[in-house]
């Protein structure tokens, strides 16, 4: 095992930091708890002259727990859904799934 996945152990071992999920391929199935680190930030887009503020949801997921993770899959967190919303993608070191989210 790399330094690397080491200390993304120790990340999503952290209470402060990550928190468990129950994730569902394609959105059936039987429920798998996994590891999650949530973040709620604001985004700024604009169209044409015009800025958007908008409040996103964005997960990381270890890729030892979600080997595959695609558009259409759902997260369960603190008793709400989430869908995977657009491609998700890789770290450089491929441990890590970001992926953003929209409620279900």
């Amino acid at each position: 095992m790399s330094i690397f996945a080491e200390a993304i152990d120790d990340l999503f071992a952290d209470p402060n930091l990550a928190r468990d999920a129950a994730w569902r391929a394609g959105g059936t199935g039987a429920p798998v708890t996994v590891r999650i680190v949530l973040r709620q930030p604001d985004r700024i887009g604009g169209f044409g002259e015009t800025r958007l503020l908008a409040a996103t949801t964005v997960i990381e997921v270890r890729m030892v727990e979600v080997a595959e993770l695609a558009e259409g899959d759902v997260f369960e967190i603190g008793g709400e859904a989430f869908v995977v919303q657009g491609e998700p993608v890789r770290d450089s070191e491929r441990l890590v799934w970001t992926a953003e989210l929209r409620k279900a």
